[in-house]
C-alpha cells in the first residue's frame, strides 16, 4: 500500500458516519478503481462530483483567474499593434481552416485555390463546430467557447491526475500548466484544449482501471488530431504494465477496447481514400503546404537554427521551438531512466513526429501543452520544493504573457 493509499485509509477510518455518506472518495487514495462507498442518491453524487473536492475548486479558480489575466493582457497589448475585434484576436491561422471545414466541408470556400490543404485537419473539431453552428451563428464565438469550456475541464482533470501521483500536488500542476509559455493556445480557436479535455481524463481513467471509458475518451481524442494515436499507444503500454490491466483476472477481455481509438483515424483515412485515392492524403497535405516531411533530426535542428537568423521577425519563435525540442528530449530520457513506460510510449512518438518528420521545428512549443507528464513533474517537485516552482514561474509566466500579446495581435508564436 502506498503512502497516499494509507493516508486515504486513515482518513476513512477517522470519519464519522455522516461524513462517510456525503464526502467524496479520493480516487488518488483509498481506491484505485474509483468505486464509491455508502448509499448516495444521483443528485447527491452529482453535487459531490462537481463541488465536493477542494482540489477541483482550486483548479477551477486557477483556470478562471488565468482567463481573466489573459483577457487583461490581451487588451493592454492591443494599442498600436491591432484594432481587430476581440473574437478575431483569438481566431487566427489554423482557426480559419476549422471554420471553413465546418461551413463548406473539405471542399473549402469556392474561391479558395488551396483548399486541398484542409484534409490535413482531422474532422473532430469541425464536426463539433457544425453542430454548435445550429445555435451559435458566429463560428468564431463557437471556437472560443469550445476552448473556454474545454480548458476548464482540463484544469480539473489535470488536478485529479496529478493528485493520483502525489496528494497535494494538483494545484501546483494546474498552475504550472496554465503558466506554460504556449498556454495562449488554450484560449485560441485551436485543438489543444479540446484534445486535452479528452486525453487527460482518458489517462486518469486508465490509472483507475476503467479501461473501457478510457478507450472511449481516447477515441474522441483521436478524431481531433493524430496525437490520439500516441495517446492510444500510451494506454496500451499502461494496460500491459498496470496491476489493474492485463494482469487482473479476466483482464484480457478488456484488451479489445484499446483498439477503439484507432477507429476514428481509420474511418478518416478511408474517407480520404474515397475522396482522393490516398489513404494518407492528410500527411501529403502537411508535406505540401507546411513542409512536414521526413528529415534527419540533425538537419531539422540546423534548418531551424538558420531560420532563426534568416527571418528576424520570427527569431524568438524559432528559438522557443528549439528550446521546446530540447525539453521534450530531456523529458523522454527522464521517463526512460525512471522506467515509466506508459509516459515514454506516449511521448516518444511525438518526438519522432515533431523532430524528424518536418523540415524544421514547427509547432513543437504548441505541442508542449500535450506533455502533461512534464507539468505533473513540475507540480510534484513544486509541492516538495516551492522555491523550484517559483523559479519555473519566474521563467514561464513572462514568456506566456508575451506570447498571449503576440498571438492576439497577429504575430506567429508556434
Amino acid at each position: 500500500m502506498t503512502e497516499i493509499q494509507q493516508a486515504g485509509t486513515d482518513r476513512e477510518q477517522g470519519a464519522d458516519e455522516a461524513s462517510e455518506k456525503m464526502a467524496p472518495v479520493d480516487s488518488s487514495g483509498g481506491t484505485a478503481t474509483g468505486e464509491q462507498t455508502g448509499p448516495r442518491s444521483g443528485r447527491d453524487w452529482r453535487a459531490v462530483w462537481w463541488f465536493g473536492r477542494p482540489s477541483d475548486r482550486t483548479a477551477l479558480l486557477i483556470w478562471f483567474f488565468w482567463e481573466v489575466a489573459c483577457y487583461i493582457y490581451l487588451v493592454l497589448a492591443a494599442p498600436g499593434r491591432t484594432e481587430d475585434p476581440i473574437l478575431d484576436r483569438f481566431n487566427r491561422y489554423d482557426s480559419y481552416n476549422f471554420e471553413d471545414i465546418a461551413k463548406y466541408g473539405y471542399d473549402g470556400r469556392p474561391e479558395d485555390q488551396d483548399s486541398p490543404r484542409l484534409v490535413a485537419f482531422f474532422p473532430g473539431l469541425p464536426l463539433l463546430l457544425r453542430v454548435l453552428h445550429l445555435v451559435i451563428p458566429d463560428l468564431r464565438l463557437a471556437l472560443v467557447l469550445v476552448s473556454f469550456v474545454a480548458s476548464a475541464v482540463v484544469a480539473v482533470a489535470l488536478s485529479r491526475l496529478s493528485e493520483s501521483y502525489r496528494e497535494g500536488s494538483g494545484h501546483w500542476t494546474v498552475l504550472a500548466f496554465f503558466c506554460s509559455p504556449f498556454a495562449v493556445f488554450l484560449l485560441a480557436g485551436y485543438t489543444e484544449a479540446l484534445f486535452l479535455a479528452l486525453a487527460i481524463p482518458a489517462w486518469l481513467l486508465a490509472r483507475q482501471g476503467r479501461w473501457e471509458t478510457a478507450a472511449v475518451c481516447a477515441a474522441f481524442a483521436s478524431s481531433i488530431r493524430i496525437s490520439g494515436l500516441f495517446l492510444a499507444l500510451g494506454l496500451v503500454v499502461q494496460f500491459l504494465v498496470s496491476r489493474d490491466g492485463l494482469r487482473t483476472t479476466g483482464g484480457w477481455r478488456k484488451a479489445p477496447w484499446l483498439l477503439l481509438p484507432g477507429v476514428p483515424v481509420l474511418a478518416y483515412m478511408i474517407y480520404l481514400w474515397h475522396r482522393t485515392g490516398d489513404l494518407m492524403a492528410w500527411k501529403a497535405a502537411e508535406a505540401q503546404y507546411w513542409g512536414r516531411y521526413p528529415e534527419a533530426p540533425w538537419n531539422v535542428f540546423i534548418n531551424t537554427w538558420h531560420r532563426s537568423f534568416d527571418e528576424p521577425a520570427l527569431t524568438t519563435s524559432y528559438r522557443e521551438e528549439i528550446l521546446s525540442a530540447i525539453v521534450l528530449v530531456v523529458l523522454i530520457i527522464a521517463r526512460l531512466i525512471r522506467r515509466n513506460w506508459a509516459d515514454f510510449a506516449y511521448l516518444a512518438p511525438q518526438a519522432v513526429a515533431l523532430l524528424a518528420m518536418s523540415s524544421f521545428y514547427m509547432s513543437v512549443g504548441r505541442a508542449s501543452l500535450l506533455w502533461w507528464p512534464l507539468y505533473i513533474s513540475v507540480g510534484v517537485v513544486g509541492s516538495r520544493r516551492p522555491w523550484a516552482f517559483m523559479a519555473y514561474i519566474a521563467v514561464a509566466a513572462p514568456v506566456m504573457a508575451i506570447n498571449v500579446g503576440n498571438f492576439t495581435t497577429g504575430a506567429w508564436v508556434g
